[in-house]
Order: structure tokens, then sequence, then C-alpha cells
């Protein structure tokens, strides 16, 4: 297990983030995964001895069950505090009132404290923000966010799930006033999904921000349990809930290139995905989410899986992204910008 930089902190995270999403199963995520707390406490228990020492949740996954179930887990197994680094996000909506939901002050103050009750936490290492609120101004939620890390509460600050230009001004308005700034990116990436390389994978480089990809098996569709002739696999979350968004054709395309490289190396097709996702610049941390400890192995495993150049290659080539306008402008135009 390699460790690398959270953005410009200076703190370590190992190169897989174990993902909570699987655990409790109450509500609406039922479809995501069910486990219960002494498969929970195996789970989270195998990841840190396999080296994993950051750990990612949500207040909202099953209604709050998973944040509960994941400080039982770390209590049980008496994970020392300072050996992990715990993540958890808001935005979700947490109740019925009108205000328990969003990016407001108010959403930010009461949500964190529910969140460290839940996890029996004195604090969490890095708070995302879950998504976009377009009815609370960024300025409002910078500062409340600052309001939690001034408190103690939170040590790091994380965004998901926006693009890149609402990334930088949120940092602009954080750098302007003196408060904390995002030190971290969660975005949908997969060699399925490969529509952040556009815009915010630059932009995280540029601006020294640690990237952590959530489903990199495209919702267990590059599980290899799918196939053209194959398109329940009766065991998997896709069967029910099928997310996120995938261009099938061309994700079975992929998944016949990635097969045979499999074969050759007597490895799943999901751990030759999760390796391609491994070496692609900018990534930080791969969040993989596990219904079972054999899974949970497998993807592990993919830490050591090394493709050749050539298969990279054929990897890059078969899932390569459209071009879009202005991107193609720009390489366009800087075929006649270097000296020759």
């Amino acid at each position: 297990m390699k460790y690398n930089l959270l953005g410009k902190t200076g703190v370590f995270v190992s190169e897989l983030c174990l993902g909570a999403m699987t655990f409790g199963g109450k509500g609406y995520w039922q479809a995501i995964g069910q486990m219960p707390q002494d498969e929970v406490n195996k789970l989270v228990g195998t990841a840190i001895d396999k080296g994993i020492n950051f750990i990612d949740t949500a207040n909202a996954y099953s209604e709050g069950l998973s944040e509960i179930m994941l400080g039982k887990a770390l209590r049980t197994l008496d994970v020392p505090r300072q050996q992990v680094v715990i993540a958890t996000k808001l935005r979700i909506r947490m109740g019925s009132g009108a205000n328990q939901v969003g990016l407001s002050r108010l959403h930010i103050a009461d949500a964190v404290n529910d969140s460290l009750r839940r996890l029996e936490l004195d604090h969490v290492d890095m708070l995302y923000i879950h998504g976009v609120d377009p009815l609370t101004p960024l300025e409002e939620t910078m500062r409340g966010l600052e309001d939690v890390v001034r408190a103690g509460k939170v040590r790091y600050l994380g965004i998901s799930n926006h693009p890149a230009w609402m990334v930088t001004k949120a940092n602009g308005i954080a750098r302007h006033m003196g408060w904390t700034q995002f030190a971290a990116l969660q975005n949908y990436y997969s060699i399925a999904g490969r529509d952040i390389e556009r815009e915010i994978i630059p932009m995280a480089q540029s601006e020294g921000m640690a990237l952590m990809p959530w489903s990199p098996l495209a919702g267990g569709f590059l599980s290899g349990k799918y196939t053209r002739d194959k398109e329940k696999a009766g065991d998997s979350r896709r069967d029910s809930f099928d997310f996120p968004p995938v261009n099938k054709p061309k994700a079975y395309d992929i998944i016949d290139v990635m097969a045979p490289i499999a074969k050759e190396h007597h490895a799943s097709v999901a751990r030759v995905a999760l390796a391609w996702l491994l070496q692609k610049p900018g990534v930080t941390s791969i969040i993989i989410g596990a219904k079972k400890e054999e899974q949970l192995l497998d993807n592990i495993e993919a830490t050591s899986l090394k493709l050749s150049e050539e298969e990279i290659q054929k990897l890059e080539n078969i899932s390569a992204l459209t071009p879009e306008y202005p991107g193609w402008m720009v390489e366009r135009q800087m075929m006649g910008r270097m000296p020759s």
C-alpha cells in the first residue's frame, strides 16, 4: 500500500480509501448494501490490516446509520484515533425540517454536530460538501465551513460533485477572507467515465488539490459480472440501482479489452479497472466500497497489479473521451506554438 500526500496538507493517506456506503442499508440505501455491524467490523479490520488508513462515509448514508456503525467498528477494534483519517460529508437532506438540507451556515453547524455524535468522535479529519446548493451563496457556505474548522470539529475541507469553476471560486473567496480552503475533491471517475479529465483534473493539479475518485467500478458495472450477454448480475446493486450513468455500449467495449488483460495477469476485471485508475495523474486515493471481505481483498490486490505500457495504451484508446470544444481548439492551436 502506497501513501500519498493529501494535497498541500502534509497529511498522508493510503492510495485506497474504504468507502462506508454499504454499511447499514437503511431506507433508500438498501439497494447499495445492507451490512450488519459484525460484518462492518470485519471489513474495517481487514482494510486497516492491509494498510488502508483512510475511511470515507457521509451523514446521508443509510440516514446516519453508516456513521454510527463506522464509529462502533473503530471502538470495537480499538483503532488508535491518530492512525486513521476519517472523512464524512454533508449537504443531502437529513430530516423533514425546512433547513435540514443544503449548505447554509446553519445546516453546516447542525450537520457537523450530528455527525460527531453519531461517530462518537470529537472531530473529523476531512469534511466534504456533498454537492451543489444553488440556493446558498458560496460566501455563506465558506463561512459556515470556517466556523466548524475554527471550532476544532473539522481538520480539513473537501468538495464533491461540483464544477471546476465553482471550486476555484469557493477557494478564491476563502483565500481572500483568510479562511480555510478546500484541500481535496471527490468526484466520479472510472475508465468508463472519464469526464473529469476535461476540466476538473487540470484544475486540481493546477491548484495542488487531492483527488479521491468515487465509484471507480462505475457502480459495479466494471466488476466483470456484466457483459453484452449478461445484463443482470444477480448479486450487484446495478441490477436495481442503475447508477452512476454509463454509456453501456462503450463500457462493454472497454470490458472486452480489459477481460483478456485480466486473464493474462490472473486477475479480475475489477482489479484491472482499479489498476488503470491508480496510475492516472492526479489521483490521490480511490474510494472502494465492498459488501464482502473477498471483494475488498480483490480490490486491494489492484495495488500490486502492474500493467504494461502496451496494456495501458490499449485501455486509454478504448476509453478515450470524445474531443469537445474548447479542448480540440487548444490542441489544434498548440500544433503551431512549439518551435520546430
